[in-house]
Order: structure tokens, then C-alpha cells, then sequence
């Protein structure tokens, strides 16, 4: 019974870990926003945060990756370099400027086409299994695409005003308010969102892949951290064209931010998701990724007192529903090997036949000498007994 019940709390861990990693950026996300209206520099941010991330996480690599981390060569440290400026550079600078042109709002909900995104790169890639025969893979491609359209749901829906009793009273009317955006912003803040949001997606690929020659997480996210953090300092001076006051910081909301960004989201969130991808693919780390709406929206209501749409409760039931959709197919994946490990057994599978096949030979032929044996010792038997006179 204990051996059930651990192997069944094994296979909830990456479920709990992606929640974890989306309750986590969602915290991100409001602290941003306070730290960005203060007029903290957005590529500052990135380079204070992945230099915060850095020096707290590079003690834990040193020690615990001790044994397991592998040679550094060339081609993993060009992927490395590939992966500091992918996601710490250009799609978090790419996803905070968009998000100046448009709204907060906007930015969330365009956001949300990354599972879409993710899957497809990894179906493309042979690193997410697809079998348009099968029942579970419906439920992989259903389940990622009704995430995406309950976070358009929550977004672009509203609906009546559920009064909640924590809300009576304290409503925020100027965070209620409706933001006017100019139609070439709106189209230019798109455009640098969606080109952010394929940042991320190949960075999560990119990921998964480098984890297959360089399968120490821990160093891993030292060395994204790292280079994005020397990567996002020449993005920033060149952005900012030598302006020395955006380095400037205090202890206030912007060292709050940048800290609990870069120990929370950038240090354990590229862990954990790699920790995640190894046992489940990029697809499942990018799946829960609308489920940061949801948790911001509960977040807002509570803490900044935010009215809550009947839209929203209906884009939340839907996204809950094709999360659950995915981690169905997932989860009937993982009863059967993967297409990786499936590739990685198959030599195996040849090299037991083989070895089979030469047991069988060799038993085969020891038969066959024993039933020699046989006959001649039958032969000797009947001469000598035709040589006995009667």
C-alpha cells in the first residue's frame, strides 16, 4: 500500500510543480506591474533579475550538481547561449514593451496562444507523440486548444458583475476602468507579444533538447541566468544608449520585484521546468500556462479589491476543463513509452534478439549433437547385439 501511494503522489509531483510555477508568475505579474508604473526601466528589470537569480542559485549547482553535471563543450554552450538570449532577453523585454503599447490585459490574453505554439514546435520536432488515431492524442490537441480559448474567453467576454462579499465596498474603480490604446500601438504591441511568445516556445524546446546532453538542471539554470544576465546588459545599453539612471535602485517595490522575480520565476522556475520536461515534455510545462489568468484574476480580486466578470468564472471553468483534457492524454502517454524512449529501446530490443536468436542457435545445435549422440550410441548398441550368437 505505501509503495501505491508513493508511486501515485510521483506522478501528481509535475502537476503540483506546474501549479507551483503558475501561482509563482502570477505573483510576478502584479509585482511587475507596480514596479513598471513606478518607472523602473524594463531592461534594468531583466538584468537585475537574472543577476539576482544567478547568485542565488549558483551555490546550490556547485554542491548538489556536483557528480551529475557533464563536461561543458562547444555545442552546449552555443545552445546555452542560444537559450540566455531567447527567453531572458528577448521575450521578457519583447513581452514588457508590448505590454506599454497595449494593456496588461491585452498582453495576458495574447500570451496565451504559447501552448498552441509549444505543441506544434514539438509535434514538428518529433518531441510530443501524436497519433490523430488515437483517443488521447484528441484529448491533447482539444485540451490545448479550449485552454487558449478560455483565456480569450476571460479576456474578451465579461458579462454581468458577480458581487462577491469580499468586493462589497472596496471595488477599485480606476483598475476597473477601461485603458483607450491607439490602433498602430495596439498592432505594434501585438507584433513585439507575439513574437515574444515564439521566443518562449522555442526556448522551452531548446530546453528540453539541451537536457538530453547536458541533464543538470541546476547548472543548467545557472548558465541561462548567467548569459542572460551579460546578454540583457548589452540589450540595455544599447536600448537606453548609455542612460546611467536606470541602474539606479532603492529598497522599495522595484528590489522587491526584480528579487522575487528573478529567485522565484527565472532561478526555480527554469529548474523546475526542466525537472518537469524531463519526465513530461515541453508540452505539459506549456499547457498550465493559462492557468496564470486564472490565479491573477482570484489574486486581484482579493488583494486589489478587482470586480470579477461572470466571463471570467466561465473562461476559468473552461480552461480548468482542457487542462484536465490534456493531463488525460498525458497521462495515457505515460502507460506507454514515449516516441524518445521508444527510439532509445529500440537498439535494445534488436540486441535481445539478437542474443535470443544466438541462444537459440546455440541450444539448437547442443539438440542437435545430443540426438547425434544418440544415434550412434542406438547404432553400436544394435551391432553388438546382431554380433550375439544365438
Amino acid at each position: 500500500m505505501e509503495n501505491k501511494g508513493h508511486g501515485s503522489f510521483g506522478k501528481l509531483k509535475p502537476l503540483f510543480a506546474s501549479i507551483f510555477l503558475q501561482v509563482g508568475l502570477a505573483g510576478m505579474d502584479i509585482l511587475s506591474k507596480a514596479a513598471l508604473n513606478q518607472g523602473m526601466s524594463i531592461y534594468a528589470f531583466v538584468v537585475y533579475r537574472h543577476a539576482i537569480a544567478t547568485i542565488v542559485m549558483a551555490p546550490f549547482a556547485a554542491i548538489l550538481d556536483k557528480k551529475v553535471r557533464p563536461k561543458m563543450t562547444l555545442p552546449i554552450l552555443i545552445k546555452i547561449m542560444v537559450l540566455g538570449l531567447l527567453e531572458p532577453v528577448i521575450d521578457q523585454n519583447l513581452y514588457y514593451v508590448g505590454m506599454k503599447y497595449t494593456t496588461a490585459t491585452f498582453a495576458s490574453a495574447m500570451y496565451n496562444i504559447l501552448p498552441v505554439v509549444t505543441f506544434v514546435m514539438a509535434w514538428i520536432l518529433r518531441l510530443e507523440k501524436v497519433n490523430l488515431r488515437s483517443i488521447r492524442s484528441h484529448g491533447k490537441v482539444v485540451g490545448t486548444l479550449a485552454t487558449v480559448a478560455g483565456a480569450m474567453v476571460m479576456t474578451l467576454m465579461k458579462g454581468p458583475v458577480l458581487e462577491l462579499f469580499w468586493t462589497n465596498g472596496r471595488i477599485n474603480h480606476a483598475a476597473a476602468a477601461k485603458n483607450r490604446t491607439d490602433l498602430h500601438d495596439t498592432i505594434k504591441g501585438g507584433l513585439m507579444i507575439t513574437g515574444g511568445c515564439v521566443s518562449c516556445a522555442c526556448f522551452v524546446i531548446l530546453q528540453a533538447i539541451t537536457l538530453e546532453t547536458y541533464p543538470a538542471e541546476l547548472s543548467l539554470t545557472v548558465w541561462i541566468c548567467l548569459l542572460g544576465t551579460l546578454e540583457g546588459t548589452i540589450a540595455a545599453l544599447i536600448m537606453e544608449k548609455g542612460n546611467a539612471a536606470i541602474w539606479a535602485i532603492k529598497w522599495d517595490t522595484k528590489l522587491l520585484t526584480a528579487a522575487y522575480s528573478g529567485i522565484i520565476c527565472s532561478g526555480l522556475g527554469y529548474y523546475i521546468q526542466g525537472v518537469i520536461m524531463k519526465d513530461r515534455g515541453p508540452v505539459f510545462v506549456t499547457a498550465f500556462s493559462p492557468l496564470c489568468m486564472v490565479i491573477v484574476a482570484i489574486m486581484s480580486s482579493f488583494i486589489l479589491a478587482e470586480q470579477m466578470y461572470l466571463g471570467r468564472v466561465i473562461g476559468a471553468i473552461v480552461i480548468i476543463a482542457g487542462l484536465y483534457l490534456v493531463l488525460w492524454g498525458k497521462g495515457k502517454d505515460y502507460k506507454s513509452p514515449s516516441p524518445l524512449m521508444e527510439q532509445q529501446m529500440e537498439p535494445a530490443k534488436i540486441d535481445l534478439a539478437n542474443i535470443d536468436k544466438d541462444s537459440f542457435d546455440h541450444q539448437a545445435i547442443a539438440i542437435d549433437v545430443s540426438r547425434r549422440e544418440t544415434s550412434i550410441r542406438d547404432e553400436k548398441l544394435q551391432e553388438k547385439s546382431d554380433s550375439i550368437p544365438v
